[in-house]
This record gives C-alpha cells, sequence and structure tokens, in this order.
C-alpha cells in the first residue's frame, strides 16, 4: 500500500470548518482521533509540520518519527508538553496561541475568586433547593474590594489579572522568576512572602517542572485561615494533597481551582468542601476564543509552509 506524502500531521482537531479548510488545501494524515496514531506517524516521513495542542502534546518519539519535520504548531498557550528540547536538538521552531485566550482566563480566575470569596455557588444551590425561607439568613461571605491580591506568574494572563484588580481597588503584588520593569504593580521576590501577604494568591503561572509544587504546604499555611487560593495555571504547581489537608484544618480559607493535579480526577475532600469552587478546566473555553485560537493555529500552519515563517513562535 502506499502513501500519499502527508505534509501535516495532525494530532488536535481545530473545529470541523478548520480541518476541512486544511485538508482541503494541504496532504493531512489526521490522527486526533486514531488510537494507533504514534504507530501511523511512520506513513509521514515527508510531513514537514505537526498541528497538536497542549493535551496531545509531542514526544521524542513522536518526533523521532517524522525525519522531515521543520515545524510544530500547538492549539494552546502552555507548551510543557511538548518536547521542545528534541525540537531545538533537529532546529524545529515552534508556535503556540498567546494573547488570544488571556484575557477568557482571567475573567474565569475572578469568577473563580469571587465565587469562593462570596460564595455564590453555595447561595445558587441554597435557593435552588429551597432552603432560602428567611432573608438574612444564609452565611456571610468575605469582602473582595480594597483586599490585598498576590499574583503568581505576571506574564500576559497574570498582567490581565492584576488589571481586573485595580478595578476592585485592591493592592496588587506578584511573584515572577524576574521583575517586570515594566509593570506599574510591586514585585515580591518571595513567593512565601507573598503568600503572607495576601488575602487572595491567584497562580497563573507555566506548568512544567519548573514550578512543580511551588506552592506546597508552607506557602498555604501562609497565605492563612481567612487566604483563598485560586489556580488558573497547571494543576502540577499546587502540592493537591497539602491543599486538602489545609482546607479540612482550616489553615487556609478556600480555593477557586480550574485545574488539578490529576484531572479530571477530582480529590474526593474537595466533593464535599463548600469553601472549594471547582471547574474542569476551561480558562479559554468561549465560543469566541476557541474559535480565535484554532484560526491562528491555522494561519501559523498556512504562513510556515507557504513563507517558511510562523506569525507566533513560542518565546522560551
Amino acid at each position: 500500500m502506499t502513501h500519499p506524502d502527508y505534509q501535516i500531521v495532525q494530532l488536535a482537531s481545530l473545529g470541523t470548518a478548520f480541518d476541512e479548510a486544511l485538508a482541503d488545501k494541504y496532504r493531512v494524515l489526521a490522527l486526533w482521533n486514531d488510537a494507533c496514531a504514534t504507530e501511523k506517524l511512520a506513513a509521514a516521513t515527508d510531513a514537514s509540520l505537526v498541528i497538536t495542542s497542549v493535551r496531545k502534546g509531542l514526544s521524542r518519539e513522536s518526533i523521532g518519527h517524522l525525519p522531515a519535520l521543520r515545524a510544530v504548531c500547538s492549539w494552546g498557550v502552555g507548551y510543557e508538553t511538548l518536547d521542545t528540547e528534541a525540537m531545538a536538538e533537529r532546529g524545529i521552531v515552534v508556535s503556540n496561541t498567546p494573547e488570544i485566550l488571556d484575557d477568557c482566563v482571567a475573567d474565569l480566575a475572578w469568577a473563580l475568586l469571587l465565587t469562593a470569596a462570596r460564595r455564590t455557588n453555595i447561595g445558587d444551590r441554597y435557593v435552588k433547593t429551597g432552603q432560602w425561607k428567611t432573608i438574612g439568613a444564609f452565611p456571610l461571605s468575605t469582602r473582595v474590594w480594597g483586599k490585598r491580591l498576590g499574583i503568581v506568574g505576571l506574564g500576559r494572563i497574570g498582567l490581565a489579572i492584576a488589571q481586573r484588580g485595580t478595578g476592585f481597588n485592591m493592592q496588587v503584588r506578584y511573584h515572577n522568576r524576574r521583575e517586570r520593569p515594566d509593570s506599574p504593580f510591586t514585585f515580591e521576590p518571595s513567593l512565601l512572602k507573598l503568600a503572607e501577604w495576601a488575602d487572595f494568591l491567584v497562580l497563573a503561572c507555566p506548568g512544567g517542572p519548573r514550578t512543580h509544587h511551588i506552592v506546597d504546604a508552607a506557602v498555604i499555611r501562609a497565605l492563612g485561615a481567612k487566604g483563598i487560593l485560586v489556580n488558573i495555571a497547571r494543576g502540577t504547581v499546587v502540592d493537591e494533597q497539602a491543599l486538602v489537608a489545609a482546607l479540612e484544618n482550616g489553615e487556609v480559607g478556600g480555593a477557586g481551582l480550574d485545574v488539578l493535579e490529576r484531572e479530571p480526577a477530582v480529590p474526593e475532600p474537595f466533593l464535599h468542601m463548600d469553601q472549594v469552587a471547582l471547574m474542569p478546566h476551561v480558562g479559554s473555553a468561549t465560543h469566541e476564543t476557541r474559535h480565535d485560537m484554532s484560526r491562528l493555529v491555522f494561519d501559523n500552519a498556512v504562513s510556515f509552509l507557504e513563507s517558511g515563517r510562523l506569525l507566533t513562535p513560542i518565546k522560551e
């Protein structure tokens, strides 16, 4: 059996319209629903481009099956699931979808912050289940306006979260790998000290080995019994067992989590904690943002195959 000279290996769908447009324009090996995708990469020895996503990733092994590979276009802003070291060794360039999803993810961070503080998820259930019998009986919640907002990771998303904090008249400080001189916000070089200072600690840093469990038991305890942790970064940033223990012991006030360490697995204690607000990793999941992300992956692929240049190459 002979195979066409594939130009693209597609490991992640961009949605029906973009998938069809891609297949009309190029010779595409579509593997996103194929359980034998790795084995079938051998059919694409001429492919110069891979389309993938942060969830699908691209391993060194898969890269080894593609001798003609020159570029990878990834759907999503994170790239910790892509073996960028293996790509760099072969001079393979990589793009992601930055900026497009920043505001949607920042919006969700604030939705979780407000939910955990003002208990809107509990209030919704309280009303819908007929528990609301008397005005004023619902428990008091935590004020957000005027409080102290700590942000871990002042990249584009972290900055969008911080800017929203100014609308709530909040003091804002951030912890980063390095200080940002262009930022109007206060840099705190110690994550532990930032947690001690903050009323709300929002995680917006990259995932991967460098940030694995940087929010450990000490940081969680430093946030304190009234503090609220919000994570829209990666579940691996938080020591989840330490967070569960701190919540059970009243050492931290609450949490709003869009990501979990072993998602979609949910720690059983979270299911019974009113002080924890959960979402199923949907920071960018709006119709508008998902369309724009797919469009950018498509445009990156076309740009590279037509001109040899990516529109949004990743920046380490």
